[in-house]
């Protein structure tokens, strides 16, 4: 396997951490940048690293000689591409060099990766490239990405945002797996050019597939002093290290319509969705104390022809910008389209079924859990109806009810909660708080 690093930045913004050096040899507890990042390549099977460089290529080609003298098991090179050209620019200078299917990597960021994993997902996709994306806290002012139901992207939206827009959660990463042959079109693009912002969209425009690998994992650029911070508190708080794919994931999975917003009836509109007092505030204490978190809803509106597949991501895209505003984001959103009685007007026969994803059977929770690696002992499902606590039951995750919505009023099923909880704030309490006992105890 090969990968690319993109090493030829300045890095103005860093410069008082660097000194003479390089943006890719800025030292992450102690360690140069460029130097964990090789590593990270070679333990997840990359065989061969090409370094375009440009500002102070002299320093990083004395370091590259220098790792390689004591790091056998992977072949490195420097390519000096003569003048700033952008990133997907730099790159479409050396194809030439370059294997059939490369993975590329900016040389500010510090991620951790199943490289193997997500190359996968690629060759899988047919795409002609893959973007790792994933939420972050700050979409409002972030680049963002939207994907189909089928992973590939549909569009992306630059910042800056026009005042209200509803737009999913999708951050481009900057980690992409390429094939060469889709690019050498674009050999005479103009310069300077971004993959993102530039060369991406072409190629969308184009017709070509770009599919979106939406993953937890820890990827984060350190461009600046304040994220270079974060960035090494995380590695010594152990952050990092729990985010890797391998590591069981401690998941809470939440119901929609009465416990993350306001029961109206069935929200069929963006405009329906108003958030519970609290609730985002709530989601973000999960997001800080490295829970997973997963929506699993059941949305009859669409079976019943209230709601198509696109108004139903407007109404997700609302529900993730309305997060964002507390600095909180889903992991991942999962919906059950089907409802299996028949009868009404402009209903949709192919999703008038019963299934084994429309709660309380429990195919949500079990393909987020799939999908996130977690470990369901230490994990939960908080629902404000009889059906979402049958549906915990069954898929082994402990069960919270809320008072808000149904309140468990509904009474479905005979399936007692473990705990019930006022609301989503006094249930994301009640979680961290048996989870500080719990780390207490071992």
């Amino acid at each position: 396997m090969q990968a690319v690093i993109l090493a030829g930045g300045k890095g103005t913004r860093l410069a008082e951490r660097l000194g003479p050096l390089p943006k890719p040899l800025v030292g992450v507890c102690g360690v140069p940048l460029l130097e964990r990042q090789l590593l990270q390549l070679r333990a997840n099977g990359v065989t061969e690293v090409v370094i375009l460089v440009n500002h102070a290529a002299d320093r990083i080609e004395r370091f590259v000689e220098g790792f390689l003298v004591t790091h056998d098991g992977l072949s490195v090179t420097t390519v000096d591409d003569g003048a700033p050209r952008g990133t997907s620019g730099a790159l479409l200078s050396v194809l030439d060099r370059l294997q059939e299917r490369f993975l590329v990597v900016y040389g500010d960021t510090l991620f951790e990766i199943d490289v193997a994993r997500f190359g996968d997902a690629h060759r899988r996709s047919g795409a002609d490239a893959t973007l790792f994306l994933h939420p972050n806290d700050h979409p409002h002012d972030s680049d963002l990405v939207e994907t189909g139901e089928d992973g590939f992207v549909i569009r992306f939206h630059p910042k800056p945002h026009p005042e209200g827009a509803a737009l999913p959660n999708l951050v481009n990463a900057a980690f992409y797996m390429v094939e060469r042959a889709a690019l050498l079109r674009w050999r005479d693009f103009p310069e300077p050019s971004d993959f993102g912002r530039d060369l991406f969209p072409a190629m969308l425009a184009a017709g070509q597939r770009l599919f979106g690998y939406n993953s937890f994992e820890y990827i984060k650029d350190l461009g600046t002093p304040a994220r270079l911070d974060k960035v090494e508190d995380h590695l010594r708080r152990g952050v990092v290290a729990r985010a890797a794919r391998g590591r069981r994931q401690r998941c809470v999975f939440l119901d929609r319509d009465g416990t993350l917003n306001r029961p109206r009836g069935h929200v069929a509109r963006p405009e329906d969705l108003v958030l519970i007092p609290g609730a985002a505030e709530a989601v973000r204490r999960l997001n800080e104390a490295e829970f997973r978190v997963a929506l699993v809803t059941n949305q009859p509106v669409l079976a019943r022809g209230e709601c198509t597949e696109e108004g139903m991501r407007a109404i997700h895209a609302r529900l993730d910008m309305e997060l964002g505003r507390a600095g909180a984001w889903l992991d991942r959103a999962y919906l059950c389209p089907h409802h299996p009685d028949a009868g009404f007007p402009g209903e949709v026969p192919a999703l008038k079924v019963a299934c084994t994803c429309r709660k309380p059977e429990p195919g949500l929770i079990l393909r987020a859990a799939e999908e996130l690696n977690a470990d369901l002992a230490r994990s939960w499902m908080i629902g404000d109806t009889t059906s979402d606590m049958l549906a915990a039951r069954r898929a082994g995750v402990r069960g919270i009810l809320v008072r808000t919505g149904e309140g468990g009023r509904d009474g479905r099923y005979e399936a007692p909660p473990e705990h019930v909880a006022d609301d989503l704030a006094a249930a994301v309490g009640l979680i961290l708080a048996q989870d500080v006992r719990r780390e207490s105890a071992a």
